[in-house]
């Protein structure tokens, strides 16, 4: 657990949550279309901080625990936390891109996996299934569900789509005044069990899952995880809000 609490937003918390979500998407928008063959993945973290000093926003990633970019970046193997740097990307290149954003003491953050050229069939699949196992898993967080329930239908979804290994040791969490509270969002679990969802709660679900081991290691940056077994890996995620409508996604285009 992220030992913040749990907190609840009202409709007004959560429209300023929107507006950093808002501009999450656009700076991940504008990465997408920065990752390019040669291009570094420091040059797609300064694209990433134009956003943000454009919008007068402030980062929730620079300085978190010493961290020194406002994106992750992880190529590959990579899974999460990925440093920039000066590794230049090639065509058939797979990169998770994580990226956050505070207004007015609200945070929003999500991910995409992106593919620099052609990509190939398996890893361009990849994408897809973790990219439809959020959805699974936000389609879940209805009021009245419990956290298992979106663990559940990750699971599901991945496991529907073919033999992919999703990852251990990471999960999704709460979100608000801060970007890591409670509660942890596990990418499994069992329908029916652990806290009810209630409105007024904002979670941030990210499956990650690879083409092998659900299994990873820290590199000696004491950020970068890869995946034990060298396999590549994809990474989604987006802030949802639970209303009493349903799951809204915060970290949409505006």
């Amino acid at each position: 657990m992220f030992g913040r609490g749990v907190e609840y937003k009202t409709a007004d918390q959560i429209a300023v949550m929107r507006r950093a979500g808002a501009i999450v998407a656009e700076m991940l928008q504008t990465v997408r279309e920065a990752a390019e063959p040669g291009a570094t993945t420091r040059d797609l973290d300064a694209v990433a901080r134009q956003v943000i000093a454009r919008h007068g926003a402030t980062s929730n990633f620079l300085g978190y625990h010493g961290f020194p970019a406002v994106i992750c970046t992880s190529v590959n193997d990579e899974v999460v936390h990925g440093i920039p740097g000066d590794r230049e990307l090639v065509a058939g290149d797979l990169v998770s891109v994580d990226a956050g954003a505070i207004v007015q003491n609200w945070h929003g953050d999500a991910a995409v996996t992106i593919g620099v050229g052609q990509l190939e069939a398996a890893d361009a699949e990849l994408s897809r299934v973790t990219e439809a196992a959020l959805w699974a898993g936000i389609e879940a967080a209805r009021p009245g569900a419990r956290l298992g329930d979106i663990g559940h239908a990750i699971t599901a979804s991945v496991r529907a789509a073919g033999d992919y290994g999703i990852v251990e040791g990471f999960t999704g969490h709460g979100i608000g005044t801060a970007m890591h509270m409670d509660p942890d969002v596990p990418n499994t679990g069992r329908a029916g069990q652990g806290m009810k969802l209630k409105p007024g709660l904002v979670i941030a679900i990210e499956p990650m899952v690879s083409r092998g081991s659900p299994y990873t290691q820290i590199l000696e940056d004491d950020w970068t995880a890869v995946t034990v077994d060298g396999s590549r890996a994809a990474h989604w995620e987006h802030t949802v809000a639970i209303t009493a409508d349903g799951p809204v996604v915060l970290t949409l285009p505006a």
